[in-house]
């Protein structure tokens, strides 16, 4: 039997000393090689690269500045301000080095394009100071006043980089936040349309099974020809509405390389709903008026769905009732407008409907640019009606 204490020593030993989150890496990458340039160029170049002053040798305090830059930059995206402070303090090295400048010259980007533009702006303007009055006067030297002006237009330019990379930041921020939520918004869009189709689909032709199932089971002995006719048109309710969810989820997965097993319906299949309808049982009269130009693929089948949610909902509450749908085509809308003669529940004479299915028809039609009515009718009955612009708003 294996040792589990051997067994995890010697998983220990596989543990890679690199860390493997990536972000990681990168904080810790920058610095290890800020901390060899550093200290190679100090071990290497006569005078240590100083700015302005006499050249001197590095002192243990030089040393141990010039490694504490580069380890304070690993917490430069989670402290970037105390990064910045602790790599402006190792920039006043004794030995007045100018190889420190090089992390404090990270830090001031890492907090400027941060958001830290303040303390980054002051940091480099006592960096200034420092170098150009206070160490001269310390150590007891002079620097040119063109050494000046080439510093201060080299910080100056620094200063407008880092400045330039923090806007560019944000807008890219700002730009994918925005792009985000647009993508939220349209995947709602989506599933409220989803819901709408869905509703329409299985409320419309689950309401017509039922009334047929109802009116077959009534006249199974006495009338067995009227039972199998009620069958009959429970079969091809049912097939209509799993051929259309079948469509649906086609849409709903991107299968591209799949057709769709039927047509997105529209106006010009009317008469087979109409037909579905009258198998049900209800008695329906179509006109049209007008000649129907060229009709988006979106009015199609907003005006499809009115039709047949308006259908349903007389299935549902008139019974047998009568009724008449009315197209009529002009240059600019489609007018759709569904009467029937049921019986108006008792004080609801002038309500207006509100229920979630006359809540999706107003929705189609408003997102077209269009309207929508729908209530009860003073001399009896339902009615809705509405109107669709030929063409979508922009």
């Amino acid at each position: 039997m294996r040792d589990p204490g051997a067994a995890l020593a010697g998983r220990a030993s596989r543990v890679p000393w690199w860390p493997r989150t990536p972000s990681l890496r990168r904080d810790i990458a920058l610095p290890l090689v800020l901390l060899a340039l550093q200290l190679t160029a100090a071990a290497t170049i006569e005078g240590a690269w100083h700015l302005f002053s006499p050249p001197r040798s590095l002192g243990p305090v030089d040393w141990v500045l010039l490694v504490v830059g580069p380890v304070a930059l690993v917490a430069r995206r989670r402290h970037p301000v105390l990064v910045l402070w602790v790599c402006f303090a190792a920039t006043l090295a004794p030995s007045g080095t100018g190889l420190t400048h090089v992390s404090f010259l990270v830090a001031f980007f890492a907090a400027a394009t941060a958001g830290k533009r303040y303390p980054a702006w002051l940091a480099l303007a006592l960096t200034f100071v420092w170098t150009i009055w206070l160490a001269p006067l310390i150590y007891r030297y002079a620097v040119p006043a063109n050494d000046a002006l080439a510093l201060a237009g080299w910080l100056l330019a620094v200063a407008i980089a880092a400045e330039a990379t923090r806007i560019r930041a944000e807008r890219a921020a700002v730009t994918r936040a925005s792009r985000q939520l647009d993508q939220r918004r349209h995947q709602s869009e989506e599933r409220l349309r989803v819901a709408r189709d869905l509703h329409d689909v299985v409320g419309h032709n689950i309401s017509l099974i039922n009334v047929q199932a109802s009116m077959g089971l009534d006249l199974m002995d006495s009338q067995p020809e009227q039972a199998r006719a009620a069958l009959s048109a429970i079969k091809s309710a049912s097939k209509e509405a799993l051929e259309e969810l079948r469509t649906m989820l086609t849409t709903l997965r991107h299968d591209d390389g799949a057709a769709p097993r039927s047509p997105v319906p529209g106006l010009d299949r009317l008469p087979e709903l109409i037909e579905l309808t009258r198998a049900a049982g209800l008695s329906v009269d179509v006109e049209i008026a007008g000649k129907a130009p060229p009709l988006p693929a979106a009015v199609h089948l907003a005006a499809y769905r009115i039709i047949q949610e308006s259908l349903t909902n007389v299935a549902r509450h008139a019974g047998r009732a009568r009724v008449t749908v009315r197209v009529t085509y002009d240059d600019a809308d489609v007018h759709v407008q569904i009467d029937d003669d049921g019986k108006a529940p008792s004080g609801m004479g002038s309500a207006i409907g509100t229920a979630s299915g006359i809540t999706g028809m107003r929705e189609r039609a408003a997102a077209l640019g269009g309207d929508l009515s729908a209530g009860f009718r003073r001399g009896g009955g339902f009615r809705v009606s509405a109107r669709l612009p030929v063409r979508s708003p922009p």
